[in-house]
């Protein structure tokens, strides 16, 4: 079963204009990682459950040495069937701003 509905909408950032239907899913995570064997670490935590929609907190380290990781708000809003209608990403980078670092690069 697939995770996401066919017509999903995905936000990468609050701002972001959304990624819409899993071929353009797809197609935007290949574009962000490194490969399939990128090597990264996930944790994550429910914070919240109301109706059809939850939000988790996460952290996210990137590589075996970590050079690259940030914390994360997901908000996501799902279908009867449990699949994702909805995702909303809030990245947060461990400097003194709130933004993408290499979007300021």
């Amino acid at each position: 079963m697939r995770p996401f509905t066919a017509q999903a909408t995905y936000r990468q950032g609050p701002y972001r204009e959304p990624v819409i239907g899993l071929p353009a899913i797809a197609r935007m995570w290949e574009d962000e990682r490194t490969g399939p064997d990128e090597v990264f670490h996930l944790t994550s935590e429910i914070v919240a459950v109301e109706g059809d929609t939850a939000v988790a907190r996460l952290e996210v380290r990137y590589g075996d040495r970590v050079p690259q990781e940030y914390r994360d708000l997901w908000i996501m809003r799902f279908a009867e069937d449990g699949r994702c209608v909805s995702f909303e990403e809030w990245p947060f980078w461990p400097t003194p701003s709130t933004t993408d670092p290499a979007a300021e690069s």
